[in-house]
């Protein structure tokens, strides 16, 4: 019997959670219905179901339903927010604002508005991986139409102070977005006391399905003008055309819904194994580094360099055991550092020796244990040449 490896890499995706499936399946079957279809009762239930959903997802950021527009995940929700707004606010201003540890799905959008005559400042963050909020008030220009900064980083879990940020936009009358993607179900999000105008979600990274997304634009105060991106049927209050697809929005807000139940115990819980498992490694490996801050980081969140070890071989030396990454999943792919890392200021060979570890909610205090000590005996047997 072949033994799968510990899964320690839940920022890349979670397993969808059982009850979310149950509450999935009569929509591909039973209630099939397109929400569209006004006219006949399959369409009513479909309809009906969506607008639960939305709603549910409404409360779970303390926005309004009719504010939750559905996309097929974070990207294209990002995609959506920043060059829908680039383009809807094209009169006022072509300056827009994000920092140099977002996602590829912020900044290839903004480099790709600055290929089209945009102006792009692109913020530095701290070593510890958050912005200097004095660096942004700086680049805050009458001309800035937009400010993107994530809620929770994707490689090295940090919080950014989205209140804070969203209050300094609010003043001069500037769009705040934020890549919440990480951060739904496992941080408290309120768009409204964090003053935020867009937020894109996404479902699989809580125990949600995969494909589906939400980007929430801000109604009043001010009301948030968007160009849509997709054209063909005015879907979505006319930002995003297509069909809708009922059980993956019922599973989404479902996801939504068991994460908030338990957000307040599970971040404990998750924090306490993280703690244990970093305590673990800095006592068995001499200089390993943890990446971000060391509290203001999402629960389970941990990243570590280790000098002196080739980042490769560390990575294959763990397969055996442990599913973990070297970053984000979306770029693990290509041997570039990660562009994260080096925001933080880590050399490449540092940043190339780094293990993200991504705890869930299937994580146990075994897997910790297993987890650490593989992690010390793979890191040790490499500097000895073994």
């Amino acid at each position: 019997m072949v033994h799968q490896p510990i899964y320690l890499d839940a920022h890349a995706t979670t397993p969808l959670d059982p009850q979310v499936l149950d509450a999935m399946l009569p929509y591909f079957t039973e209630h099939f219905g397109n929400p569209a279809s006004v006219s006949h009762a399959y369409g009513w239930a479909a309809d009906t179901a969506v607008k639960l959903a939305r709603q549910q997802l409404a409360d779970a950021i303390h926005a309004d339903p009719e504010e939750i527009i559905f996309t097929s995940g974070a990207t294209e929700a990002n995609n959506l927010a920043i060059k829908g707004v680039a383009e809807a606010y094209f009169a006022k201003g072509r300056h827009i604002i994000t920092v140099a540890t977002e996602h590829s799905a912020v900044l290839d959008p903004c480099r790709y508005l600055e290929s089209l005559g945009f102006e792009l400042t692109i913020l530095p963050v701290q070593s510890d991986g958050l912005l200097d909020l004095t660096k942004l008030e700086a680049a805050l220009r009458p001309d800035t139409v937009l400010v993107s900064v994530m809620a929770a980083n994707n490689e090295i879990g940090v919080l950014q102070p989205l209140a804070d940020i969203g209050a300094m936009c609010g003043d001069r009358h500037i769009l705040f977005h934020t890549d919440a993607a990480q951060a739904i179900g496992k941080v408290p999000l309120n768009v409204q006391t964090m003053k935020i105008h867009l937020m894109s979600l996404t479902a699989h990274k809580v125990y949600g399905p995969k494909g589906i997304g939400a980007l929430y634009v801000r109604r009043r105060n001010p009301r948030v003008q968007l160009a849509p991106q997709l054209h063909g049927g005015g879907h979505e209050r006319g930002m995003r055309s297509g069909t809708l697809y009922p059980p993956q929005i019922v599973g989404f807000a479902k996801a939504v819904a068991i994460a908030l139940a338990s957000q307040d115990s599970e971040s404990h819980r998750l924090t306490e194994l993280r703690q244990t498992l970093w305590s673990k490694i800095q006592q068995g490996v001499a200089g390993s580094k943890l990446n971000g801050h060391p509290i203001q980081r999402l629960p389970g969140n941990l990243n570590v360099s280790v000098p002196g070890v080739d980042g490769q071989a560390l990575l294959v030396g763990l397969q055996s055991k442990l599913a973990v990454s070297s970053g984000s999943a979306c770029t693990s792919a290509t041997m570039a550092p990660s562009h994260v890392l080096m925001a933080l200021g880590l050399d490449q060979e540092l940043a190339y020796a780094s293990i993200r570890f991504g705890l869930g909610r299937l994580t146990t205090w075994a897997e910790v244990d297993c987890a650490a000590n593989h992690f010390v005996e793979t890191v040790k047997a490499l500097q000895q040449g073994g």
